[in-house]
């Protein structure tokens, strides 16, 4: 089983490293090695998140963040395509949620505070949609930090059209409305 520190140096570099606190491709896109990774490395502690066995890592800022990673966004590398890469939306997003009360997201740099956010961007949820804008909008307006806002206003727009986002319809078994197909065929459906 990997420990908390373990996945968040595999995610973000060993802190005080030169890859430390700076966003990475690999994060946001199919990378086929580094989903291998993932799957190799974490496979495992993603069945013991969902099951409820890491519920101690939530007691934590570096465990609740190595959580809310194995919880919203290795599933969705473990997973993509399938109705199991949101299984743990929920559970991800109550982690979240509740990280940042505690202001365990105030202790990382931003970079690393983006996957706190991230599981309410990918809610279908208009609140959580409004709270992940807040957020992002919040963080130092860096470069980095401006394009994750505009992500999260992006995903915000598609709840507010669809109410969900319709490119989980065929994974979930939802039927897509015309409108939908019409919106997933053109240019402004990049999620």
């Amino acid at each position: 089983m990997a420990q908390p520190e373990e996945i968040l140096e595999f995610w973000f570099g060993k802190p005080g490293s030169e890859e430390y606190g700076k966003p990475r491709k690999e994060w946001f896109g199919p990378a086929p090695e580094f989903d291998e990774e993932v799957r190799r490395r974490f496979l495992p502690d993603y069945e013991r998140a969902i099951a409820g066995d890491l519920a101690s890592w939530e007691e934590t800022p570096e465990g609740s963040l190595a959580l809310t990673l194995l919880l919203d966004q290795c599933s969705s590398i473990l997973f993509r395509g399938t109705a199991r890469a949101f299984e743990a939306d929920v559970l991800g997003r109550r982690v979240a949620k509740e990280s940042i009360e505690r202001g365990f997201d105030q202790r990382f740099p931003d970079v690393c505070r983006w996957f706190y956010y991230l599981p309410l961007e990918h809610s279908e949820d208009p609140a959580d949609q409004q709270r992940s804008v807040d957020l992002f909008s919040a963080l130092e307006p860096t470069e980095a930090n401006l394009a994750t806002v505009d992500y999260a206003v992006r995903h915000q727009r598609v709840i507010q059209r669809f109410g969900r986002f319709p490119n989980r319809n065929a994974a979930l078994g939802r039927e897509s409305t015309p409108e939908e197909l019409e919106f997933l065929a053109g240019p402004d459906a990049p999620f």
